[in-house]
């Protein structure tokens, strides 16, 4: 291990997390070998289960709960809210603080059994190692810790694992947003980056469907009575990738394009399935505004669009409030021989959720992991016990209005 710098709350906790980490890792392989992908119902409900015992163990009161789609066909498994009451009430200065993981992966049924949990070295492998299931039970580890020493200066700890974050958490986003709307601070357990930095911002999402509407006409006798949508279509898919470089970090993407029946009728229908990205809301206005603007001016005689805005996910963005919640952060770190990073990425998560309800948020605080979504994800063990110690220090700092203020001089942003 890294020389330990100063003994603060972090140092203090680090043999305790060296002693829990056989446990972690026992925890870890039999989590990863239960398939869980979020279209799995049966299996993210036995995470959720696992989950809940693990913090009625812990002392949370916690409740456990179905949530639907709001197309109300698709059933995911349960959402889990456990809450930890500490020892200072919010009017004497205790704050509340929201940690956040997921039950899902991205993974089909039958990936457990055919890449099993495996270590090679200081790394574990296995689907969901890293994303999220190192990073969920990081969470409970840390709380454990506190718990142990009593650390408990803090109004309270809410514990949220949700069964849908891998498709865009369509079910579960309004009972993170009612969470959010009620705590002072967010911790999103979501593994560190390759390079151990933590997130301190990610760009938000907006999804657009652009349908464009022409005139059929039999393409071989008479094409002049025709008005061509998927020409119209073709035309505005170039006019919106065009966009992209025209307001910095904004991206735009049509990643789906569907047009016409028959190939001897001039098309009479088109659509465009629009992503815009960007790290501000009003990036994606910008965006929404130009692509509105372009369909309102379709090139093609005789076509017209309609754009309507599917799906929204705010920005993650990077205010000075979170880098308060980073400057705690390092400062933790600092005495675990780590020096922290901030990246700001182009994912979303549900801390882009709780971020936009306005609650200072900091994401990437599980162990350090890669290659997510892949078979080659990855853990590396050796980083648990460290980030582990970090996480719970960290709860620690925020847990009072006692605690000073850091220095929140500039830190420089790794944009991933």
């Amino acid at each position: 291990m890294p020389e330990v710098r100063q003994r603060g709350t972090a140092a203090l906790l680090l043999p305790d997390a060296l002693a829990l980490q056989p446990r972690y890792l026992a925890d870890l392989e039999h989590l990863v070998s239960i398939d869980s992908g979020s279209y799995s119902p049966e299996g993210v409900n036995r995470i959720a289960a696992w989950t809940v015992r693990r913090l009625t163990g812990l002392g949370f009161e916690v409740d456990r709960s179905p949530v639907t789609a709001p197309d109300q066909d698709t059933h995911f498994g349960d959402l889990v809210v456990g809450r930890l009451r500490g020892r200072l009430p919010a009017e004497q200065g205790g704050r509340r603080i929201l940690l956040a993981g997921h039950l899902d992966t991205v993974f089909d049924d039958g990936t457990a059994a055919q890449r099993p949990f495996t270590r090679n070295g200081p790394l574990a492998h296995g689907p969901g190692v890293s994303d999220d299931k190192g990073g969920l039970l990081a969470g409970l580890t840390a709380v454990e810790l506190l718990l142990r020493r009593r650390m408990t200066d803090f109004a309270e700890i809410v514990f949220l694992a949700t069964p849908d974050e891998e498709i865009g958490s369509p079910a579960s986003r309004p009972v993170t947003a009612e969470l959010a709307a009620a705590v002072d601070y967010g911790l999103g357990l979501e593994c560190a980056r390759e390079n151990g930095d933590l997130v301190i911002a990610r760009k938000g999402v907006a999804d657009f469907l652009i349908t464009i509407t022409g005139r059929a006409a039999h393409a071989g006798i008479e094409p002049e009575r025709g008005a061509n949508a998927a020409l119209a279509a073709a035309h505005l898919l170039i006019v919106c990738q065009q966009m992209n470089g025209r307001w910095g970090d904004v991206t735009v993407n049509v990643g789906m394009i569907r047009a016409g029946s028959r190939i001897n009728i001039v098309c009479p229908e088109a659509e465009l399935h629009v992503e815009v990205r960007s790290s501000t809301g009003s990036g994606i206005q910008r965006a929404r505004q130009a692509i509105e603007a372009a369909a309102a001016h379709l090139t093609v005689p005789g076509t017209t669009a309609t754009v309507r805005q599917t799906e929204a996910c705010p920005a993650m963005e990077d205010t000075p409030a979170s880098r308060t919640v980073f400057a705690h952060a390092r400062e933790a770190g600092a005495e675990l021989g780590l020096d922290l990073g901030a990246a700001a990425t182009g994912g979303v998560g549900d801390a882009n959720t709780i971020a936009g309800a306005g609650v200072p948020t900091l994401d990437g605080l599980g162990p350090v992991g890669g290659g997510d979504h892949s078979p080659q994800e990855w853990l590396d063990v050796t980083t648990v016990p460290p980030r582990v110690a970090l996480l719970a220090a960290l709860i620690t700092a925020l847990g009072s209005t006692a605690t000073a203020d850091p220095d929140t001089r500039s830190t420089p942003i790794r944009v991933i």
